[in-house]
C-alpha cells in the first residue's frame, strides 16, 4: 500500500481554487433569465410543431430523429441523430441566427439525454 506525503504549505498553496478564465465576460442574472426565457419560449412552439406532424410521421419514421425550426415550420429528419446533426449543419450555415429544437419521433419525443 503506497502512503503520500502530508500536505504541506507549498502543495496547499497549488491547490488554491482559481476564478473564471474570463472574468471580465460574465452574463449579468438578467440576461440569463432572458436567454433561459428565450430558449423555453422557442421549445413550447417547436413542441406544438412535432405534436402536429408527429402522428404522419411516426407510421413511417418511428424513432428516427427530427429537428424542427421555429420560425418557418421547416423541419429535418435522418435515422441517427449523428446524420441529422450533419444536414443541419449543411442546409443551416453556423450564422447564429437559426434555431432549432431536436426531438425523436415517439411516443413522447425525447432523444434521451444529450
Amino acid at each position: 500500500m503506497r502512503s503520500f506525503p502530508p500536505m504541506t504549505e507549498s502543495t496547499q498553496k497549488r491547490q488554491v481554487r482559481r476564478g473564471r478564465i474570463f472574468p471580465d465576460r460574465q452574463s449579468s442574472p438578467e440576461s440569463r433569465a432572458r436567454r433561459i426565457a428565450q430558449r423555453e419560449k422557442l421549445g413550447k412552439h417547436c413542441r406544438q410543431i412535432f405534436e402536429q406532424i408527429r402522428p404522419q410521421l411516426m407510421s413511417t419514421h418511428y424513432n428516427w430523429f427530427i429537428a424542427i425550426d421555429a420560425e418557418t415550420g421547416n423541419y429535418l429528419l435522418d435515422e441517427k441523430f449523428d446524420g441529422l446533426m450533419q444536414k443541419v449543419n449543411l442546409h443551416y450555415p453556423s450564422n447564429g441566427t437559426v434555431r432549432l429544437t431536436a426531438f425523436r419521433l415517439n411516443e413522447d419525443g425525447y432523444c434521451g439525454l444529450i
